[in-house]
């Protein structure tokens, strides 16, 4: 397609879908465009999710009986020490993303992002919508339906740990400002198909002790808070008293006051410490993890340490990630010798622990952009909801994928009749 045919018809179809982002810091976001994959494909990229959402969420329960100052040296902020143990309900994430690579011969992990998420309306909503303009079979149908029904019965869940009976006041919740975070939430808020009230964080007030209220004084039973991420919420201060709001929800929380969801438990496995944990664990060869685990968290997971050494003395390039980054932000990427050879130029975790990853190349692909073709690197972001395989899709840019990245919808090759 030619370029100036490829930018009018992208925006005139984008165009139809107000409430979607197709564009992110002045640039184009969503590709115009389907990479095509064979149903094959969608089924092994949906086993390996299923394997290493298992290993995940063993490790939760492993988690929660760590010492206090063994979770200290993983990373987790000392405020959300008390509150590591909470279970609120059965599944540890209702929804997550695991971030995988394509190699020769089989997947690799790079981490998961289990408390919030992104990347979920382009691949629950306009994945299939993108199929249809192209005449292709959208790998993610029917996983809307799915999402709705599972965010739908955990708020149902998460209020019966409180013990009430009446029908809850539910309030979804993000930033006013963000768009991207707004509309996910709003997204979410619709497809869960329950009585229930958008609330911008900012206007949620609290009484410490006693209740979450919504911008009408109405006590809030069910908090959903998809975009807002718990070590953030550690450090909201009310503006005008310097109150610690966060820690005050969290402590509702604990007292069974107020459900949240993404329930506490998802921020217990959002640590990439976490894969350091398993890698250790799975070079001991413990009995923690059955023969058939052991054997996919050796194909599967990259080699993951809270130093460098091992890799240093092995001569292996190597990747140093903050604990909470998200967005690719303060990754660095070294060379054998222990040489700096890329990083994202953003520092925002620096004082995080950081975690030392076996470097892997990201595959990559020349696709079509507004200003021409382009050369970049590919990752598969495939979600986890309940802890069960769901949609998944591609994200295009840079070695270090980062919030430039794109956005590229994936259809199967056969046309749809």
């Amino acid at each position: 397609m030619k370029e100036q045919v490829y930018q009018t018809e992208r925006q005139a179809y984008y165009a139809k879908f107000p409430t979607f982002w197709s564009n992110l810091y002045d640039q184009e976001y969503a590709l115009y465009s389907v990479y095509e994959i064979e149903p094959e494909e969608a089924e092994d990229i949906r086993n390996v999710a299923n394997r290493v959402g298992r290993i995940f969420s063993k490790m939760a329960k492993l988690l929660r009986g760590l010492e206090k100052e063994t979770l200290l040296e993983l990373g987790y902020p000392i405020e959300t020490i008390p509150y590591l143990s909470c279970k609120e309900i059965v599944a540890e994430s209702i929804i997550s993303r695991v971030d995988l690579v394509k190699t020769n011969d089989t997947y690799k992990v790079l981490e998961i992002n289990s408390d919030t998420p992104t990347f979920i309306k382009e691949l629950f909503q306009m994945n299939g919508e993108v199929c249809k303009e192209f005449g292709r079979v959208d790998p993610n149908g029917h996983e809307e339906e799915r999402l709705g029904r599972a965010v739908k019965n955990a708020i149902f869940e998460s209020y019966q740990a409180l013990e009430k009976k009446e029908f809850p006041h539910i309030v979804f919740t993000s930033h006013d400002e963000n768009f991207e975070d707004k509309q996910t939430v709003l997204y979410l808020k619709d497809i869960c198909r329950l009585p229930s009230q958008y609330v911008p964080l900012h206007k949620l007030k609290i009484i410490e002790g006693e209740a979450l209220l919504d911008e009408e004084g109405r006590k809030i039973d069910v908090l959903y808070r998809q975009t807002f991420p718990i070590e953030s919420l550690i450090l909201d201060k009310d503006a005008e008293t310097g109150a610690s709001v966060g820690l005050q929800l969290l402590e509702l929380v604990r007292l069974k006051k107020l459900a949240i969801v993404n329930p506490l438990s998802a921020f217990l496995l959002q640590s990439k410490a976490v894969q350091a944990i398993i890698w250790g664990l799975h070079e001991q060869r413990s009995e923690f993890f059955t023969k058939e685990e052991h054997k996919w968290i050796g194909e599967y997971f990259l080699a993951t340490y809270l130093e460098p050494t091992p890799f240093l003395s092995a001569g292996k390039k190597y990747v140093e990630k903050p604990t909470f980054g998200r967005e690719g932000d303060s990754v660095k990427i070294y060379a054998p010798s222990g040489e700096k050879v890329e990083e994202d130029p953003n520092n925002s975790y620096v004082d995080y622990v950081q975690v030392y990853q076996e470097y892997v190349d990201l595959p990559k692909i020349s696709f079509q952009t507004e200003i021409g073709w382009k050369d970049g690197h590919m990752m598969i972001g495939a979600f986890l909801v309940n802890e069960q395989a769901s949609a998944f899709g591609y994200r295009l840019g840079k070695q270090i994928i980062d919030n430039l990245s794109y956005f590229m919808p994936v259809g199967f090759k056969q046309i749809k009749e």
